[in-house]
C-alpha cells in the first residue's frame, strides 16, 4: 500500500508543478499584475502539494505580514510548500538548484533570491535582490542554517546571510518549523527531512509513502534587530531554538 501511494503521490506532485507552472507562464503574458500572479500560483501550488502529500500545517503564533524578512530552521524541500501556506513570500536558495533541470526555471520564476555560497561577493549582489523583494512589498524568507538537517537540532546560522539585514537595520522575524508522523507510519525524521545522501527523487517517492504529517510552525513574536550581523545570527538562533522541538 505504501509503494502504490509513493508512486501516486509522485505522479500527481510532478503532474501539479508542471500543470500550474503552464498555467502560470501561458496567463503571464497577459496578465498585468505579474508580482501578485505570481504569488497567487505559488500559493495554488503550495496548497495543492498540502493536499496531494496529505499535510496539515499548524500555525502557533501570529505569521508576519509583508513586506518581511524570515529566518527559520531548515530540515527538508518540504519546509518551503508549508511556509508558504502560512506565509506569503519568496525563499532564498542556494546557487546549485538555478542549474536544476526544468525545477530550476520554475523555482527561479517564483521569485527566488540564489546565492552562491561558495563565492563571497555574490552575497552584497543577493542581498541587493532581497531589498528589492521587500521595496516591491513581499516577505522574504531564508534558512541561515545554509543546509537542511534531521531536526534533532538548530545548527548556528551563517551570519553572512545577515549582512544587510544589520547594514540597513532590517527587522527580521523568525520561526522554528518541525514535522510529526502517526504513531504507525515512518518517523518524521527520516520521511519528511531531507538530510542524508538519498537523492531527490528517491526521497521525494519515499516521502509520498506517508499517509498524512502535520508540519508545526512556531512563529516568534517581535522582530529582531541589531546592527552587529554576528550578534544578530546569534540572537536569532537564540530564539528560534526557543520554539524549537526536535523531529523524531
Amino acid at each position: 500500500m505504501r509503494s502504490l501511494r509513493s508512486a501516486i503521490g509522485t505522479a500527481l506532485f510532478f503532474a501539479h508543478s508542471l500543470g500550474i507552472y503552464a498555467i502560470w507562464f501561458v496567463a503571464s503574458f497577459v496578465i498585468p499584475n505579474k508580482l501578485y500572479w505570481r504569488q497567487l500560483i505559488f500559493s495554488l501550488w503550495s496548497r495543492g502539494f498540502a493536499k496531494i502529500s496529505g499535510m496539515t500545517v499548524d500555525i502557533v503564533g501570529t505569521p508576519p505580514k509583508p513586506p518581511f524578512f524570515l529566518v527559520c530552521n531548515h530540515l527538508s524541500y518540504v519546509d518551503i510548500p508549508a511556509l508558504r501556506c502560512a506565509v506569503a513570500g519568496v525563499f532564498v536558495a542556494k546557487g546549485e538548484l538555478d542549474h536544476w533541470f526544468v525545477a530550476g526555471r520554475i523555482i527561479r520564476d517564483m521569485g527566488t533570491v540564489f546565492i552562491d555560497r561558495n563565492n563571497r561577493r555574490d552575497i552584497p549582489r543577493a542581498g541587493d535582490e532581497i531589498i528589492k523583494r521587500l521595496d516591491d512589498g513581499e516577505g522574504v524568507i531564508i534558512f541561515p542554517e545554509g543546509t537542511s538537517t534531521k531536526g534533532e537540532e538548530v545548527l548556528p546560522f551563517n551570519s553572512s546571510f545577515l549582512e544587510f539585514a544589520s547594514r540597513f537595520d532590517i527587522p527580521v522575524s523568525y520561526a522554528s518549523i518541525t514535522y510529526e508522523t502517526p504513531a504507525d507510519e515512518m518517523r518524521a525524521s527520516d520521511a519528511v527531512c531531507w538530510w542524508d545522501d538519498t537523492s531527490f527523487i528517491a526521497h521525494l517517492y519515499r516521502f509520498f509513502g506517508l499517509s498524512e504529517f502535520t508540519a508545526v510552525i512556531r512563529f516568534g513574536e517581535e522582530p529582531v534587530k541589531n546592527p552587529n550581523r554576528k550578534e544578530l545570527a546569534h540572537e536569532l538562533r537564540q530564539k528560534v531554538m526557543e520554539r524549537f522541538i526536535p523531529t523524531i
